[in-house]
């Protein structure tokens, strides 16, 4: 019964291994998302500011939109520096 709990813990390894390799990459690609959107906004605004219906809230679109870069960008590197904390654990 010892052999069989050691043998489901050694064949789970590689999976959550390959799980938190993932989750590292899909952090990296949040954080460069949010950097996109911060390197974006400068060049949308502007077409955006034309719109006559969005010139009253162009505030708080702009708001949004950083706000939008900032959580991607946080999250993003939350979820690297979470996943990197387990991968150097094993």
């Amino acid at each position: 019964m010892m052999n069989s709990e050691k043998s489901d813990k050694n064949e789970k390894a590689p999976k959550d291994k390959n799980k938190v390799v993932v989750q590292i990459i899909w952090g990296i690609a949040l954080t460069l998302a949010g950097i996109g959107v911060f390197i974006r906004i400068p060049q949308v605004m502007p077409r955006i500011e034309k719109i006559e219906q969005f010139a009253s809230v162009m505030f708080f679109i702009r708001f949004s939109f950083y706000l939008l870069g900032a959580l991607l960008v946080g999250g993003g590197l939350k979820k690297i520096y979470i996943n990197f904390g387990i991968l150097k654990a094993r």
